[in-house]
């Protein structure tokens, strides 16, 4: 992993606290906007399809905006970031691209070309209103820490990265980080909440409710960690149908594919690398599930399974 990109001291961390947390509001709106162009680097980027642009004036300049860093070739948290993001697009239908702007910054430009991102994107079905980009390492490493993506613990991650994403409203100068893999329904409400967006239709009540749902660790697990790209008995998604897994591959095998993926993929396993080639080599990625989490994930999949 290139570690490297993600070092720097940035200055829009030093005012974050908690998992998610509002920058600016009243007060630097009436200074005048401190996150603007006098803060942010006007840097050259590439876009997915090829196309030069600068990231103040083009990307940034009286836009809202959701922005994370990946690398394609990430084994662990990029590409369940991804998946998730594809999920809270759909959720946002044509607010992309008109009301907020989807933006993925590769931190490995020396692989990540155009045609690479590219292709990446549509491995995911990102829409219009998304691009990913690439661009000098030296810049992206300058727009990280800016961005306060990037902090000095990174490096010592498995990846290199917290899975973040920011999300901005640059005329206000209002920036907001929130875990990139939360629930893409909750991402999609507290993007349209920290927008202004109102949502007419009529919401029910919690007095309404008369009992919390029930939702038991294995189908917690699933919902939080595979959803994004599997179903159970409901089709392929970005990866294949999990509707009797276990009974068509070998138990042990499929346990420890769902704990170390990366490492199974490593070695070579004929298995792995051929739902790797037939699923657009998307990664699956590794979630440091313990063997616990394992095992009650892989009960859940059956039990959904012999329910269909």
């Amino acid at each position: 992993m290139r570690a490297a990109t993600r070092t720097g001291i940035a200055a829009l961390p030093a005012m974050l606290c908690g998992a998610a947390a509002v920058l600016g509001g009243a007060a630097s709106v009436a200074a005048g906007n401190s996150w603007g162009a006098d803060y942010f680097p006007n840097v050259p980027l590439t876009t997915h399809e090829g196309k030069v642009v600068r990231f103040y004036d083009d990307l940034l300049k009286g836009k809202a905006v959701a922005i994370n860093l990946i690398y394609t070739h990430c084994s662990a948290s990029c590409p369940l970031e991804t998946a998730k993001l594809a999920q809270v697009q759909r959720l946002l239908g044509d607010r992309v691209g008109k009301d907020v702007f989807f933006y993925s910054i590769s931190i490995d430009p020396s692989r990540d070309t155009p045609e690479v991102l590219k292709a990446y994107a549509q491995k995911f079905h990102a829409g219009p209103g998304w691009l990913f980009l690439t661009g000098k390492e030296q810049d992206i490493q300058l727009l990280s820490s800016k961005l306060g993506l990037s902090s000095l613990t990174d490096a010592a991650r498995r990846d290199g990265h917290l899975p973040s994403l920011m999300v901005g409203h640059e005329p206000t100068g209002q920036w907001m980080r929130n875990s990139a893999v939360d629930n893409p329904r909750f991402l999609a409400t507290i993007i349209g909440d920290f927008l202004g967006w109102r949502d007419e239709k009529p919401q029910r009540s919690y007095a309404d409710l008369r009992e919390l749902p029930k939702i038991d660790k294995g189908e917690y697990l699933f919902r939080s960690r595979c959803a994004a790209c599997h179903t159970v008995g409901k089709g392929d998604g970005i990866g294949p149908d999990l509707a009797g897994v276990t009974t068509r591959r070998d138990h042990c095998w499929v346990a420890r594919y769902v704990a170390e993926p990366d490492r199974v993929l490593a070695d070579g396993d004929p298995i792995a690398t051929e739902l790797f080639a037939r699923y657009k080599d998307v990664r699956m990625p590794n979630l440091s599930l313990a063997p616990d989490e394992v095992a009650v994930l892989l009960s859940y999949i059956e039990k959904q399974g012999r329910g269909r």
